[in-house]
């Protein structure tokens, strides 16, 4: 099978395995090449996959949807960070996402103040 990974940013990943475990909403399952075709959404957590020549992969992913059509294995995701060894991937999948919430959560305070901006300033024009 053909293993895509995508972020809106750029392609993350993009390799020939022969086993991928991801985990949806209900639970993790596993794909082999000859499964059927198949769309899930995926939860934030660790997608893995196996190469060709037998060694283990991980990829830490911020949710995302994955679908498998024919041989090839397309996962969209917001994030993506590939690595090979689990522990130090936790590791840097958790400094990496809390970084971004807190930078959404910044963003989105910003975006509140103007929108509260906005409206009080329509307000002062129907007064007048």
């Amino acid at each position: 099978m053909r293993l895509k990974i995508v972020t809106p940013i750029a392609p993350c990943l993009d390799e020939t395995v022969a086993r991928v475990v991801a985990e949806a909403p209900n639970g993790s399952f596993g794909l082999l090449p000859r499964h059927v075709d198949f769309v899930s959404p995926l939860v934030p957590g660790v997608l893995v996959y196996e190469t060709a020549a037998g060694g283990e992969h991980y990829v830490g992913i911020n949710a995302g949807t994955l679908v498998k059509c024919g041989a090839e294995v397309l996962v969209s995701t917001r994030n993506a960070i590939p690595g090979d060894d689990l522990d130090s991937l936790q590791a840097r999948v958790r400094a990496e996402f809390i970084e971004l919430d807190e930078e959404e959560r910044q963003a989105r305070s910003a975006l509140a103040r103007l929108e509260a901006g906005i409206v009080r300033r329509f307000l002062e024009l129907e007064k007048t």
